[in-house]
């Protein structure tokens, strides 16, 4: 039997209280954000419990904490209600106005730092009134935001394609050797090194769980030679800082590459394939107008700042 009608239209509202609170991590604090009082926001939050027979709080005095069913229910119910609560604008920008809405973007720090700077101040001197929200994320969290809604779409580099995700290439980097500027390695011809040479000098690469780690793991496997990993560290900026003390020699996507590194940049492309950068998106995905217009503008805009040719 299904609920009364007047049950399912309160259940918003109990929604709403229950991200609220959840967000807030106070009933108060949740009140004063809805205008409600502290006890009309406890009711709500009882009687959505009751219904679900379950426990969406641990309470301790004035402070609430998920239980393991609050955070499941948090994740489905708080894309919902921030639809709800934006359908007048999203409406509008569904029609084509530009003078509202909001667009978010998961990307990776090298991104957000490297790719997406002037497309950025173009897109808002454009249209100063869309907010953008920016999500420093790696690739696998990008995709939990993808996939939950939270993220319009993500940008950066896809190695491995989901079934329920798609890629729109825009731009290409080559991958380098980055060495100090008397490492025995800057002074040899760039195109008689070989990935012997490179594997008895130790590496500075990202954490093991980026993309990065697992392309140079392939190749030096593919051709049967050892490699030798002295330091993880997080971001681009932090690996060629050590590389430039000495710390190390690293393997990177020049995307990171300003030309104002005391660095020596050798070409690797014997041994890697170019990395392509693009847009991410969830398949079925529907864009309102303001993502739409952004991800229309990042390729003029990426590779005009860039001096590089836009594609795959």
């Amino acid at each position: 039997m299904s609920a009364p009608t007047y049950y399912k239209q309160n259940r918003l509202k109990q929604l709403r209280a229950f991200c609220f609170a959840a967000r807030e991590g106070s009933i108060s604090r949740a009140a004063e954000q809805l205008y409600l009082s502290q006890p009309s926001v406890s009711l709500q939050v009882q009687a959505l419990e009751r219904e679900l027979e379950t426990t969406l709080f641990e309470r301790r005095g004035p402070n609430i904490r998920l239980t393991p069913q609050g955070q499941a229910l948090v994740e489905i119910a708080l894309p919902l209600v921030e639809g709800i609560d934006a359908l007048p604008e999203n409406f509008r920008s569904e029609l084509g106005d530009l003078n509202s809405g909001e667009i978010s973007i998961a990307a990776g720090e090298s991104t957000i730092l490297y790719l997406l700077p002037e497309v950025i101040k173009k897109f808002a001197d454009a249209y100063p009134a869309v907010r953008i929200k920016l999500h420093n994320v790696t690739g696998r969290d990008g995709l939990v935001m993808l996939r939950s809604n939270q993220a319009d779409f993500a940008v950066g580099s896809m190695l491995d394609m989901p079934d329920d995700i798609q890629y729109q290439p825009i731009v290409d980097f080559a991958t380098v050797l980055i060495a100090p500027t008397d490492h025995p390695l800057a002074s040899k011809r760039r195109d008689r090194i070989k990935l012997e040479e490179i594997g008895r000098y130790g590496l500075i690469l990202p954490p093991r769980h980026l993309a990065t780690w697992r392309m140079v793991e392939a190749v030096f496997q593919q051709h049967g030679v050892a490699y030798n990993v002295t330091l993880e560290a997080g971001g681009w900026e932090v690996i060629k800082k050590y590389v430039e003390t000495g710390l190390g020699i690293s393997i990177v996507t020049d995307i990171c590459l300003t030309g104002n590194e005391e660095l020596v940049r050798i070409p690797l492309d014997r041994f890697f394939a170019h990395r392509t950068y693009g847009v991410v998106l969830r398949r079925e995905k529907h864009l309102l107008a303001p993502a739409r217009k952004f991800i229309e503008m990042m390729a003029p805009a990426i590779a005009g700042d860039l001096g590089v040719a836009s594609g795959g």
